[in-house]
């Protein structure tokens, strides 16, 4: 079973040696984490890694799912869209649905624990219905730097009831709130099903059983069906870079229960794509299977993340570590994992002919695949790794328990 210690060989004494010394300051602390999501997410897939290993080096940590009907998850979709800022029709019932919910869902859940941290805007409220007697953080995944003022204003009355808000990304600071604002980055667990190392053997079997055929080169964007993630645009640049190379596209999707959206944009991806899904050039592939995820993300030529905007975009990360090159979007949080013509290339989120340009460059050019393979992977590891992850946040721990 994996522990702590598993991690050892790869990052190396000096700083798991600094985690437990960290650590040991937090010996007697309750935490909870609180989200709206067990899976198909980012925040999910931290969180069921951050949870067990924190555990594991002695610190007590537990894990709420927000509670609430598919109405709910649509209203708080709209939220998140706009908080990355589309438009929205900002009703009063919407509101009411949202702090509703958020009421009931706090009369069942009692947070007696020494520090709360909430993530994302579904569960934010709860602040307000619950007798705060410990400091409280709210860690924010998505892109605030451009947000619908309407819903930003709403949203910010929470906010300042909060001590601390963790964000992905320097530029998300919000100068104007008078709290403590630190930035941690999301990171990977290089021992997860998803990113650990695989057998050729164990991929072969893989790609046999989930019918996934290897005689093109592969191109594939591993993301939820969300308009943000672009995949229209992923379509464009793909059948520009099948006029120079015979190549296949894979859309590596995901449904979280709490984005409704997901089914309609994969229904209409359906529509668009349907002649490439007839003759075999397009595939939709589910990626709830952590093994098959990874193998895609090693065996593919280029990895795409053309994202229009990005809260940090992890897939990215995620590519990097198994040594595949990226072509994404030069936004949100992905430009602090991609070093520009070194690990892949950063090119403008609507720009089409440059991103096609890029993935046919790396497709005919095999060398420069694996040398920004393998400078992606070193990268990863110094900077993106959940040992990474863990120690900045036990530093902010510390900091919140030294200051409330």
């Amino acid at each position: 079973m994996k522990n702590f210690d598993s991690y050892l060989p790869i990052v190396g004494e000096k700083v798991i040696g600094d985690i437990f010394q960290k650590a040991h300051r937090l010996v007697n602390k309750h935490i909870v984490h609180i989200n709206s999501s067990s899976h198909g997410g980012g925040v999910a897939e931290i969180l069921n890694n951050l949870i067990v290993l924190v555990n594991d080096i002695g610190i007590d940590s537990g894990w709420r799912v927000l509670i609430g009907p598919s109405d709910f998850f649509a209203v708080t979709k709209k939220f998140h869209n706009a908080l990355q800022g589309d438009r929205i029709n900002f009703s009063k019932n919407k509101k009411n649905l949202y702090l509703e919910i958020n009421h009931r869902f706090s009369t069942f859940t009692h947070l007696d624990h020494d520090c709360v941290i909430i993530h994302d805007p579904q569960p934010l409220p709860l602040i307000k219905s619950n007798r705060k007697k410990q400091p409280w953080i709210w860690r924010c995944h998505i892109d605030l730097t451009r947000p619908n003022p309407k819903v930003w204003d709403f949203i910010k009355s929470f906010v300042l009831r909060y001590d601390w808000i963790v964000l992905s990304s320097e530029k998300y600071r919000k100068p104007e709130l008078p709290l403590e604002q630190r930035i941690i980055h999301p990171s990977i667990d290089p021992l997860s099903l998803k990113n650990m190392d695989l057998t050729e053997n164990k991929i072969k079997k893989t790609l046999e059983k989930c019918c996934i055929p290897t005689d093109k080169p592969l191109i594939t964007q591993v993301s939820r069906f969300d308009p943000w993630k672009d995949p229209e645009g992923v379509l464009k640049v793909y059948e520009k870079v099948k006029e120079k190379v015979d190549c296949r596209l894979i859309f590596c999707y995901n449904m979280a229960p709490d984005d409704p959206e997901g089914i309609k944009i994969y229904n209409k991806m359906e529509r668009k794509a349907k002649k490439y899904l007839n003759k075999g050039d397009v595939l939709f592939v589910l990626g709830d299977n952590q093994i098959l995820v990874n193998v895609l993300q090693r065996i593919s030529s280029v990895i795409i993340q053309k994202s229009t905007r990005e809260g940090f975009g992890l897939t990215v990360s995620e590519a990097q570590w198994k040594r595949t090159p990226v072509v994404a979007s030069n936004i949100g949080g992905i430009p602090e994992q991609v070093v520009n013509q070194e690990t892949g290339f950063l090119v403008e989120p609507h720009d089409i002919n440059d991103c096609a340009e890029k993935v046919t460059t790396l497709l005919q050019d095999k060398k420069l695949r694996e040398e920004m393979g393998n400078k992606g992977r070193e990268h990863v590891k110094n900077k993106f790794l959940i040992t990474r992850h863990i120690s900045d946040y036990l530093s902010l721990l510390i900091d919140v328990f030294n200051k409330y």
